[in-house]
């Protein structure tokens, strides 16, 4: 991976953006911190990032569909995925007691994938924040007593937290699958293609859905995700944003061609190889 390329995250350095675009393009990556998804998209557009780390779908708290909807707006190019195992750690200024934090500032994703932990201290009020670690920041770098924030270890670390309560997330085995965006990608050969992204508009017609999806069962393709998204000019039709993988490439634009032909609209997002886990 080359750790030339700019990279733009959503969060401040220690959030899982960062670790994710650490543990995918080495830790010598270079960042263009932004506020916002819709920010990290526009440092792509005007040529501020080479390339994006984008948050897609968590175990607990499902898709996150404005984003879905963000790389399908601006035709960004899926070219890898990296999934991480999302450890929420409860963190506060040093020398606290989990009975003198008054209130826990952090993402609302953070928040939700929490909200079992919280349930046994009824007095601590949950804040949502734009980040995770920024809050972490804004904490350490102010001398906030009696506010805590939900972010990484990394977070802890970089701004001199000391950690609560570990693993604080409801369901431990929390996975967050991140994308790797570009404006325009770069084509892998065929052998190193063994998933891909794509999107398709259908008739509203019955039976039209279970016929793309028998065609992907015919051609070997394995349906890892679909979800639909409301189509804006077209009240009570829908996009399908659906990844598949596959062992044979050949299988796979097989499958290709013919959901093009079935469905009014269609578009790859990105073919690319599928990372493992972190």
């Amino acid at each position: 991976m080359e750790s030339e390329a700019k990279i733009a995250i959503q969060g401040n350095r220690g959030s899982f953006h960062h670790v994710v675009a650490k543990a995918y393009f080495g830790e010598s990556v270079s960042l263009v911190i932004c506020d916002t998804f819709d920010a990290t998209v526009q440092a792509l557009i005007e040529g501020a990032a080479d390339q994006v780390v984008m948050a897609i779908e968590n175990s607990i708290a499902g898709s996150i569909i404005p984003n879905y909807a963000l790389i399908d707006r601006h035709n960004l190019k899926i070219i890898g995925e990296y999934s991480l195992g999302i450890q929420h750690e409860l963190m506060a200024l040093p020398g606290q007691q989990l009975s003198a934090i008054k209130e826990v500032h952090s993402h609302p994703m953070a928040l939700l994938q929490c909200k079992e932990f919280f349930k046994q201290y009824p007095h601590i009020r949950l804040v949502e924040a734009e980040d995770t670690a920024d809050e972490a920041r804004r904490i350490g770098e102010n001398q906030i007593r009696g506010i805590g924030a939900i972010a990484s270890k990394e977070a802890a670390s970089l701004y001199g937290m000391e950690i609560l309560a570990s693993s604080i997330q409801t369901i431990k085995n929390n996975i967050t699958r991140f994308v790797i965006l570009q404006a325009q990608a770069n084509p892998l050969e065929e052998i190193q293609v063994n998933k891909a992204s794509l999107k398709f508009i259908l008739d509203h017609q019955r039976g039209s859905l279970a016929a793309v999806l028998n065609v992907m069962s015919d051609c070997q393709l394995n349906l890892t995700k679909i979800q639909s998204l409301p189509v804006i000019e077209i009240p009570g039709k829908y996009a399908f944003f659906v990844d598949v993988t596959f062992d044979d490439f050949a299988h796979y634009d097989k499958a290709r061609q013919l959901v093009c032909i079935m469905a009014s609209e269609f578009k790859i997002l990105g073919e690319y190889t599928q990372f493992k886990k972190g």
